[in-house]
C-alpha cells in the first residue's frame, strides 16, 4: 500500500475522537438514568450532545484554516473568511445549550459533566496513543 493511501495517526485519532465522544455520551446518559433519575440523563445528554457539536465546530474551524494555509495541490487558495459565521454558529450553540437546559428542566449540573465528555474522550485517546505507540522512521 503507498502512503498516500495510508491515514495518519492524526487522522485515524480525528476519525475515533467523535465516536468516544458518543460512547462516554451514551454511557454516562444509561448511568445517569440508572442512579439519577430521568432529568439527570437528560441534562447529561444534552451536554454531551453539546461536546460533540462543539467538537465538530472546532474540526470545521481547524480545517478552513489549513485549507487557507495550505491549498490543495492545483487548486487556487480560498478567499479570506471573515469569521462571522463561525461566530455566528458558535454563540447559537451557547445560547441553544442555556435555553434547553434552562426551559426543559433538566439537570444543569449534569449538562456541564456531559460537556465534559468532550475533554474526557480526548484524554483517553491520547492515552490510547501512548499505550500503542510504535517508534515509526
Amino acid at each position: 500500500m503507498s502512503r498516500n493511501t495510508e491515514q495518519t495517526p492524526l487522522e485515524t485519532a480525528m476519525v475515533r475522537l467523535p465516536r468516544i465522544v458518543l460512547a462516554l455520551t451514551a454511557l454516562g446518559t444509561a448511568a445517569g438514568a440508572a442512579r439519577l433519575g430521568v432529568w439527570w440523563a437528560g441534562g447529561f445528554l444534552a451536554g454531551g450532545l453539546g461536546g460533540w457539536l462543539n467538537l465538530r465546530l472546532i474540526e470545521r474551524a481547524a480545517d478552513r484554516l489549513m485549507g487557507l494555509a495550505v491549498p490543495s495541490e492545483g487548486q487556487a487558495r480560498p478567499s479570506r473568511p471573515s469569521g462571522t459565521a463561525l461566530l455566528i454558529q458558535f454563540t447559537a450553540l451557547v445560547l441553544g445549550a442555556f435555553v434547553i437546559i434552562r426551559y426543559s428542566g433538566f439537570n444543569a449540573q449534569a449538562a456541564v459533566w456531559g460537556f465534559f465528555t468532550l475533554p474526557a474522550a480526548v484524554l483517553l485517546e491520547i492515552l490510547y496513543e501512548l499505550t500503542n505507540f510504535k517508534n515509526e522512521k
